[in-house]
């Protein structure tokens, strides 16, 4: 019997990357995106906005409901990573547990899994308001706002956390990728 040649693609990860909203998840997530596209890898971005007008547009903002979110990013990313795709979900998950869960999924399938805290102070988030979410919550427009009148549960040891509020955002990716290098997942 021949044996079949041995599988040349590289690991896949998936790279969780978690905190407050306009806390700077997304933009480093594409930023890391580029630049491991630049070095020939298989790269998504699986955006919680994006993803919520798509594929969790069925969900509301109860915790069930986040939930039910954190979850189904959680299986996408784990069957993406597990075929050799680096999957960067830029997401709020505010809850350590359905963290927590994502990650067990992760490890019984020997995915590796990555929990980045982009750690950016509720203060500084709320001057960025990228998406107008503070300045509506401030005027009681709406409820709920994650950091702020919504619990957000910071991890406790992520396997990096980065201030995108004292360094810039090339200088972020750069740490991220130096984690991924270390880990020989880039």
């Amino acid at each position: 019997m021949e044996k079949s040649p041995l599988c040349t693609c590289r690991p896949g990860a998936t790279v969780w990357l978690t905190g407050l909203p306009s806390a700077g998840k997304t933009t480093l997530a594409r930023a890391l995106a580029e630049r491991l596209r630049g070095e020939s890898r298989r790269v998504e971005v699986l955006d919680g906005d994006e993803m919520r007008s798509s594929l969790c547009a069925d969900l509301g903002f109860s915790r069930a409901d986040r939930n039910v979110n954190v979850q189904r990013l959680g299986l996408m990313a784990e069957v993406l990573a597990r075929n050799g795709v680096t999957a960067l979900v830029p997401v709020i998950a505010p809850y350590a547990a359905d963290r927590e869960a994502v990650r067990r999924r992760h490890e019984s399938s020997g995915t590796p899994y990555l929990e980045i805290h982009v750690a950016t102070p509720v203060e500084v988030c709320a001057e960025r308001d990228v998406k107008g979410l503070y300045a509506r919550q401030a005027s009681g427009e709406i409820t709920g706002l994650t950091g702020v009148d919504d619990p957000y549960e910071a991890p406790e040891v992520p396997d990096l956390r980065i201030e995108t509020h004292t360094r810039a955002v090339r200088e972020c990716a750069a740490t991220l990728h130096a984690l991924l290098a270390e880990r020989g997942l880039a």
